[in-house]
This record gives C-alpha cells, structure tokens and sequence, in this order.
C-alpha cells in the first residue's frame, strides 16, 4: 500500500496577524532586490555582448591584415623565383663567361677526365 500523499504548505492561507505595512515593505525590498538582481544580470550580459563582438572585429582586422601580408610574401616569392630562373639561364651564364672572364670552348686535351 502506498504511503498516504501529505499537503504541505509554505505559505499561510490566512492574513498574518502582524502590521500590514510591514510586510507590504518587506515585498517591496524582496521585489526590488530581485529586480535591482535581474538587471544586474542582464547588464552583465550585455556587456559580454559587447565585448565579445569587439573580439570578433578586431580578430576580423587581424585576419584581414594577415591576409595581406600572405599575399604580398607570395608575390614576392613568384618574383624570386623569376629571378633564379633568370639568373640560372644557361644562355646568360655562357655571355657572362665569354664576355667579363673572357672564357672559351675547351680546346682538345684541355678537359681531363677524372675516374
């Protein structure tokens, strides 16, 4: 059998016999903290907002400056790699050769190959 359900109640169900002002206050101030409580809660959330979307511009202006900076480094990098290129032509290396160290094609038995 089950136990009997028992009715517990927390508040009076009749008028406390005490002054009526006083306990109108006594709401007043649970009211008031409670609300002064809310609004302090939602002050504190409002400004995470704000904070939080400052982060995400500033961390938007970060990512677009890196961005720049990566597209110039690899522009730079295709420009480099021109320029190797070009510096390692076997055309120009052979007029550098010939002209400012004033070299020639091997004559016969001036190339000695080693074993």
């Amino acid at each position: 059998m089950p136990a009997p359900r028992v009715l517990t109640v927390r508040r009076p169900l009749v008028r406390p016999v005490g002054e009526p002002r006083r306990l109108l206050r006594a709401m007043r101030r649970l009211f008031v903290r409670r609300v002064l409580g809310l609004g302090a809660v939602l002050l504190a959330l409002c400004m995470l907002k704000v904070w939080l979307r400052l982060k995400v511009v500033s961390l938007g202006y970060a990512l677009s400056a890196a961005r720049e900076v990566q597209l110039r480094l690899e522009h730079e990098r295709q420009e480099l790699e021109v320029e190797v290129a070009t510096l390692r032509d076997r055309r120009r290396l052979e007029e550098i050769a010939r002209k400012r160290l004033g070299l020639t094609d091997p004559r016969r038995g001036q190339i000695v190959e080693l074993e």
